[in-house]
């Protein structure tokens, strides 16, 4: 199921922009040793363990580069996956499953390292009731596709653009002239152009988050920073756990800054709302997964199924 942001015909776009970057007026290669109407089959394989994503995206690939192609699917978007499982199968011309493969591996293998990353971190939490989130540090057009894959991992999407939310940053601060300007502003902003904008804004110290506290007009507080690694490892939330305490369920809190794996856990244990990561996206190590084309020897059946 696509999410709302991401409607069929936007990713058909997305789609037939990177097969014409790929593939151009021609696959030369495919084209200069491959029958036109030789048959093969094709099957996806997982070679390490994770989250599945990308099947549908990948179908779409293959039926924007042959509608004919045959797809059956074993597993869905947002399954877990173990190595050596076999994915799905495909069946069709030759010169069909040739052209869309690359693009195909690539948008399951970034897709499914995204959302096992997510779900890694997800499962970090543990008891509490932090939820994980994506950032803007997405890749260049694929923006959409990356938070996709953030929702199939387990996580949830921040703001898509600078146009869905108020995001006021450290920058913002200084060039409007201080919190309570800022804020005011925002405030002001949001009356009359769209009332249902929220307004988030940055704190980088507990003097911060008290002066937002004290301007009133924000509905999350973006808490930055706050987590630091001793030099023996530990991980040190004391400041954000003072700061969860002084905002006191009187705005929605969000951790951010020195996101891993293994400060995860300490800063949900704070009792912060959200914690966003950016490393899901912009730091994001593919999944290998692979696709196995074999030749059938009969394309009979296939040129009469295609007409």
């Amino acid at each position: 199921m696509l999410p709302d942001y991401l409607p069929l015909d936007e990713l058909d776009r997305i789609i037939d922009n990177a097969l014409r970057e790929d593939v151009g007026p021609g696959d030369v290669t495919t084209e200069a040793t491959v029958a036109p109407d030789q048959a093969a089959t094709g099957r996806f394989l997982a070679k390490q363990e994770g989250v599945l994503a990308g099947v549908f995206a990948a179908t779409r690939v293959f039926h924007r580069v042959d509608p004919a192609v045959d797809i059956a699917w074993r597993v869905a978007d947002g399954d877990r996956v173990q190595p050596g499982a076999e994915l799905g199968t495909l069946r069709g011309r030759a010169h069909s499953l040739l052209v869309g493969e690359r693009l195909a591996l690539n948008l399951m293998q970034r897709m499914s390292g995204i959302a096992t990353m997510t779900r890694r971190m997800a499962d970090a939490v543990g008891i509490h009731p932090a939820r994980i989130l994506d950032t803007r540090k997405t890749a260049p057009g694929l923006r959409l596709v990356d938070k996709w894959a953030v929702r199939l991992g387990g996580g949830e999407n921040h703001r898509i653009g600078l146009y869905d939310r108020i995001l006021i940053k450290d920058n913002h601060i200084a060039a409007a002239g201080g919190i309570a300007t800022v804020l005011s502003a925002a405030a002001a902003y949001r009356s009359a152009k769209d009332p249902a904008l929220r307004i988030e804004i940055e704190a980088r110290t507990l003097d911060e988050v008290r002066a937002v506290l004290a301007a009133g007009g924000a509905d999350i507080i973006l808490l930055d920073n706050m987590v630091r690694l001793d030099a023996d490892g530990r991980v040190d939330a004391s400041m954000l756990l003072e700061a969860v305490r002084l905002v006191g369920g009187r705005l929605v809190t969000e951790a951010s800054g020195n996101v891993t794996l293994d400060t995860v856990p300490a800063i949900a244990a704070t009792g912060v709302d959200f914690i966003s990561s950016g490393a899901l996206t912009h730091s994001v190590s593919a999944l290998d997964i692979s696709l196995k084309i074999d030749l059938v020897a009969d394309p009979t059946n296939l040129r009469n199924r295609a007409g």
